[in-house]
This record gives C-alpha cells, sequence and structure tokens, in this order.
C-alpha cells in the first residue's frame, strides 16, 4: 500500500442529520475513487460502512464507520458518523481527529434539527465545513430553497460552488460556478462528460459566481481591495480566495448530489482535494494547550477514537497519529492511565475490511490490536513528554433502566457484556446502586439502550429486561423523640436481656448520622455500648416506615439496664433496634426524595411549553437565559418525575431540546405521595409474608 505524507491526507469526517445520506455518499465517493469494486446501497444492507448487525437490521447508521480511498495523490480518510443523536458519541470523537467535515443534507427537506446540531459540533471544533445537498433525485428537491435555508441558520459565509441541472428524476449534471462549466453526469453516474451551459440556469449561474466571487476576495485584504476597483478576480486570485475562506473556516461551500444514483461524487472528491485542508495543517490539545505539529519525525503522538470489536483479532482501536509514527512491536506508552503498552499488528480498515501495513505515519488513521490498557479517548505518546491529546467532552447520559438478566445465574457474564460495551461506547454507563441494589445502565435515548440490550444477547448470549429505576429515597425525622427498647428472651438455659432508652433528634440535612454516649453510672456495660449502635446503624439502613435509608439523625443512649447472665452484645444490639423503631414512629418520620438540577436547551418558541411542563413535574423554574436561538431553563425537579424525560423532551421539541441533570439535594416528598409510596411498601412486606 501506498505511503502518503502528511501533507497529501485529507481526514474528514461526514456529520448531517439522520437518514440525510451520509453513508451512501461515503459509499459513492469510495466507488468513484476506485476503493470499492461495486455501489453497495443502504437498503440491499451490503453498504461498506453499515455492516453490524444492528445496522443492518434497522436500516441506520449506529456506529461510526472509517474507510480510506485515493484521488490522484491524496488519501482520503473518510469518518462516516450516526446521524441520530442517541449515537451522537460516535459523531463527536470523530470530530476529534479530522481537519475537516462534509454537512449532508437532504435536497427535498433542507435544513433539519440534527444539520443544526452537528454545525454547531463542527463550529465547537473550528473545522472547516462543506456542505452536499443530498438525494437530489428525490422529488420536490429544492437546491436554491436549500441554500435559502443555509444562508439563514449559518450565516452569509454559506455559498454555492455548484449548482444543479435539474431536479428529481431530471437531476442530470452540475454547474460548476468556479470554472464556470457545466458537466453532465454519465449514466452509471461513474463518470461526467462537459457540456454547454443550459439557457435556462445560466442567468443564476451568473449571480451565484459572483456572490462566490466576492466571498473569495474577503478572504484577503488585497483580493478585497483589487475586487472592489475591477468586480473581478483572476483565475488563480479566485481559487486561492476560495481557498484561504474555506479553510479559515469562514467561506462554507456547496456542493449537490444524488449519492443513490453515484451522481456527483468526482466533483466533491476533487472539491475535497483541492480546498479542505491536510493533515499536515492538524493540531491536537494537550493537558497544557500546547499544540502538537503534525510532522513524521519525533516520538509518535496517536488519539484513540474508536473501538471496533474484531471476531478474528480482538479489538482493534482506530486512531489518528497526530506526530512521529507507530511501528509494529514497538514499546509505547500510554499517557492517559500511566501504563506501558506494545503495539502489535497495524492495519488501515475500509468498513469491516482490514490491510496489514508496516508503519501508520503522521497525519494518518488506522488501527492497532492486542493493546492491554488502552481505551477510547486514551492517547498514546512518548512517556518523558506526558502529552495527552485533550479528549472531546461527551454529553452526559440522559435517560437511565435499571437492568436484570432473565437467566438466574448470568448476572457475571451481563456484568462482563456491560462493562465490554462501555470500553467502546464512552457516552453508555453502567452503575450498581448502593441505595436500590439495581444494576443501571444509561445512555442517550431510548435506542441507544435498546441497541445495548441486543447487543448483550447477541454478542454475549445474555438475555435481560429493563425497568424503570427504583427511586432512592431516604427517610428522616422532624422532631426530637425518646422511646425504651427492651429485648428479654428464656427459653431454657441462659436467656437474653437488654434494655435501652434512646432520645433522637433531626439533624441538618447532609450530616446523615451521629451516636452519643449519654449513659452514666455504668446502667449499660461499656462492652455493650457499641452493639447498640450497630443496632441503630442496622435500622436506619433498612429504613422504618417505608424501606428506605434513613438519614440525618443524633442518637443518643441515655439509660438502660442488664443482666449479669443474660446480657449479650446480640441482646443489646436488638434493643437498640428496637428502641430506634420506637422512637421514630414518636418523631415525625417523613419520606425525603432527591431533587434534580435540570438544565434544559430548548428553541425560543419552545420554551412556554417546556416550563409549563416541568411545572406539572412539581419543577421549580430557578431562571432562564439565552444561547443565539436556544433558551436554557435551569429548573429543580424530582427525580422522580423524570423518567424517560429526554423521549418526551424531542417530541415535545420536535427532536430540538436537550437537557442535562445531576442530583442537587433531598427534600421533603409531599404527603399525597408519600402514603401512596409508604402503602406501596406495606403491601409489598405483607405479600412477601405469606
Amino acid at each position: 500500500m501506498n505511503q502518503f505524507s502528511a501533507a497529501n491526507i485529507r481526514n474528514v469526517a461526514l456529520v448531517g442529520h439522520q437518514e440525510s445520506g451520509k453513508t451512501m455518499l461515503s459509499e459513492s465517493l469510495l466507488f468513484t475513487a476506485g476503493a470499492i469494486p461495486r455501489l453497495g446501497r443502504v437498503e440491499d444492507k451490503n453498504t461498506t460502512m453499515d455492516y453490524h448487525p444492528e445496522e443492518l437490521v434497522r436500516g441506520i447508521s449506529i456506529h461510526s464507520g472509517v474507510a480510506h480511498c485515493e484521488r490522484g495523490d491524496t488519501k482520503i480518510n473518510l469518518i462516516d458518523t450516526p446521524g441520530y443523536e442517541d449515537f451522537v458519541g460516535d459523531a463527536l470523537l470523530g470530530l476529534d481527529v479530522v481537519e475537516s467535515a462534509i454537512v449532508t443534507l437532504r435536497g427535498d427537506v433542507g435544513v433539519e434539527v440534527g444539520t443544526d446540531r452537528v454545525f454547531g459540533f463542527v463550529q465547537e471544533h473550528g473545522l472547516p465545513a462543506m456542505f452536499v445537498v443530498n438525494r437530489m433525485d428525490k422529488e420536490h428537491t429544492n437546491f436554491d430553497s436549500c441554500l435559502e435555508q443555509l444562508h439563514e441558520h449559518f450565516g452569509g459565509g454559506v455559498h454555492a460552488l455548484q449548482m444543479p441541472i435539474g431536479a428529481g428524476e431530471n437531476f442530470r449534471g452540475v454547474v460548476d460556478l468556479v470554472e464556470m462549466k457545466a458537466y453532465e453526469f454519465e449514466k452509471d453516474g461513474n463518470g461526467v462528460k462537459p457540456i454547454d451551459i443550459p439557457g435556462d440556469v445560466k442567468e443564476r449561474a451568473d449571480a451565484l459566481r459572483k456572490d462566490l466571487m466576492e466571498a473569495a476576495a474577503e478572504s484577503d485584504e488585497a483580493l478585497m481591495e483589487k475586487y472592489l476597483e475591477t468586480e473581478a478576480l483572476t483565475e488563480d486570485e479566485f481559487i486561492t480566495g476560495l481557498t484561504a475562506g474555506i479553510r479559515a473556516a469562514e467561506l462554507f461551500p456547496v456542493m449537490c448530489a444524488s449519492s443513490v444514483h453515484n451522481m456527483g461524487a468526482g466533483p466533491i472528491l476533487d472539491a475535497m482535494v483541492r480546498f479542505l485542508p491536510s493533515a499536515a495543517t492538524g493540531i491536537g490539545h494537550t493537558v497544557d494547550d500546547r499544540e502538537i505539529m503534525c510532522e513524521a519525525s519525533g516520538n509518535p503522538v496517536a488519539y484513540v477514537f474508536k473501538n471496533i470489536s474484531d471476531p478474528h483479532v480482538g479489538d482493534m482501536l482506530v486512531v489518528r497519529v497526530f506526530h512521529g509514527s507507530l511501528t509494529p512491536g514497538t514499546d509505547v506508552y500510554n499517557t492517559s492511565r500511566n501504563a506501558s503498552e506494545r503495539t502489535g499488528q497495524l492495519f488501515v480498515v475500509k468498513g469491516k475490511n482490514r490491510e496489514e501495513v508496516p508503519r501508520l505515519e503522521a497525519g494518518d488513521i488506522g488501527a492497532l490490536v492486542k493493546l492491554k490498557v488502552t481505551k477510547v479517548r486514551d492517547t498514546i505518546a512518548d512517556k518523558a513528554s506526558g502529552t495527552v491529546i485533550k479528549p472531546t467532552q461527551l454529553p452526559r447520559p440522559s435517560i437511565n433502566s435499571a437492568i436484570a438478566p432473565v437467566a438466574k445465574g448470568d448476572d457475571e457474564k451481563m456484568g462482563t457484556g456491560l462493562h465490554r460495551i462501555m470500553d467502546e461506547d464512552p457516552t453508555f454507563e453502567v452503575t450498581v446502586s448502593g441505595e436500590t441494589h439495581q444494576t443501571l445502565i444509561s445512555g442517550q435515548g431510548e435506542l441507544h439502550l435498546e441497541i445495548i440490550v441486543h447487543q448483550l444477547k447477541e454478542r454475549y448470549g445474555v438475555a435481560v429486561t429493563l425497568d424503570k429505576p427504583r427511586i432512592p429515597y431516604k427517610e428522616t425525622i422532624r422532631k426530637p423523640a425518646e422511646a425504651q427498647g427492651r429485648h428479654k428472651k428464656q427459653t431454657g438455659g441462659r436467656g437474653q436481656f437488654g434494655d435501652v432508652w434512646v432520645r433522637i433528634e433531626p439533624l441538618p440535612r447532609g450530616e446523615q448520622f451521629e451516636f452519643v454516649d449519654g449513659v452514666v453510672g455504668g446502667v449499660v456495660p461499656n462492652k455493650f455500648i457499641p452493639a447498640v449502635e450497630k443496632g441503630i446503624v442496622a435500622t436506619m439502613e433498612m429504613g422504618v416506615i417505608a424501606g428506605y435509608p434513613m438519614v440525618d439523625v443524633k442518637a443518643t443512649l441515655y439509660d438502660g439496664s442488664y443482666h449479669t447472665v443474660d446480657s449479650s452484645e446480640q441482646a443489646f444490639k436488638i434493643a437498640g433496634s428496637l428502641a430506634f423503631k420506637a422512637a421514630v414512629e414518636k418523631a415525625g418520620p417523613v419520606l425525603l426524595e432527591p431533587i434534580v438540577n435540570l438544565r434544559v436547551k430548548v428553541p425560543d418558541n419552545y420554551m412556554g411549553d417546556v416550563m409549563g411542563d416541568l411545572s406539572g413535574r412539581r419543577g421549580k423554574i430557578q431562571g432562564t437565559e439565552t444561547q443565539g436561538k436556544f433558551a436554557i431553563i435551569n429548573a429543580l425537579v424530582p427525580m422522580s418525575e423524570l423518567y424517560k424525560y429526554s423521549t418526551h423532551l424531542r417530541s415535545m421539541t420536535q427532536g430540538r431540546g436537550s437537557h442535562t441533570r445531576e442530583i442537587s439535594h433531598y427534600e421533603e416528598v409531599p404527603r399525597e405521595n408519600a402514603e401512596k409510596i409508604i402503602a406501596e411498601h406495606r403491601a409489598q412486606v405483607e405479600a412477601e409474608h405469606k
């Protein structure tokens, strides 16, 4: 396989709204460049980028796909990212390792929710980008409408680089607005032939070219002065200004295609080579924000952005080499985890296929196998340098569910599978709640969790059920109280005797528990006092009124009695428990519920509906702020009111709303709600004892 210098490598991420044709565009680009022998189709389940069983069944991209092709003397590494919000992590990780992006949109729809979202990610990464209006063969396609929408959403830097000839079933070619030449696609879509610019598009083409030239001139002060004087640039000046504007992420060209018919891929490949920045311009940020120049010499620096589980070679970690080069059998260092590693075989990948290579040069993308501790988002670098590529901030999970194996005895197998999946997907989390004793899985949406369940069954042979997570309520008291706990049992031989008086009082929220030894005169021997505390603590952990842990209580042991023969640690432990329970009944016991600090981001026009919905969930609005076209709503909402809230929010805002959450504090549960929870607990206890 040919080796390419960083200056001759283009790393490009394909991003866009779901079903905007990213996978088919990548397929068309690969086929046109000669990297694959035939053009696959999503409907036929034979594309290069979508090959996981879940993707084939559902007909959508769930994981990012990686492949490469060559155009002339340039290598192009493509990362096809999922469009569904549930799999946004792969899109963000892909953007970490490229110098530019192609944003796809549907010609018959225009700018959608996902278009807005992913272009925001592109801008946050500071990347140059091109738009491709895809599916130009579809009915009701309107390139001018798409162009207008792009202007409205993303500003005046958006300009057509091409315009289509025909639309829908009559889409047959493009006008190149730089060269001002027209091309018609061959019947098989794998080539173009020059034609005269049709008369019915000439006037529009002239206007779009003038806009594009003016934008190119704005990239350079000298060019702008010349353009203002002459209203023209030479072809070289035009291309120089255009390239500078695109690479500075100030000018965003728009092209068009019908990927399913392989129309438009050739000009797009040429534009990628001509205008998009090379890998040599790429930088990574270390912990101290030093820039890493993409150079072939020196020690290697590489960043892991994807894990491909391969049945033959195990985990293949896909990396971008930012500096130096990687070779097989070399000692390297994981600076993210402070651990030594040794490289095994190196590959370049093309979807599910791989090809072994002798080295990975700076600027390139490839895969490593047989690393022991390295995970996604880790840096491989020189130990002495301590270089760590700063990973992108991934969204926290917005939905969780309790999970349990269907078959008894599958807990360990389920746990192994879940943690393997978590290694591959940093936006997925697994926790075991010490309060509710449930295993919880958390992800970006219902579809995300549904895919996890499917993977557990298909890859690890574990069938599981999902259930609503139990809310980690707590119990506490409102006022002081005291009570006696007396345990006396005579069964022949040595008996059991313990007698204590315990006073309890509420502590400030968050102080948990305090035990005070207030015994005077030895009425309870010192050796039995720890047992009394153990009995109280055990009862607090089990709860008194609804089976939830009790918190924020001070307990004072102040009196009691004992028997020289029958008293024991166990007897005083039971007595302490009885006294505590009796005192709690007098102390105004209440339930506490976790309150979540919720931060909701929605378009301005949905703010009223969302705030009303939060109020209906017993939420308290803490304030609002604006972020561009979006409103940020900060609210405190009971956790019990937020089950599947992410799904509801997306539905209410046509997919444009998102939220983050974290537990803020605990508050008393309203009486009606508390009575219901307590009644359910008592019914459950009675059922268990029948």
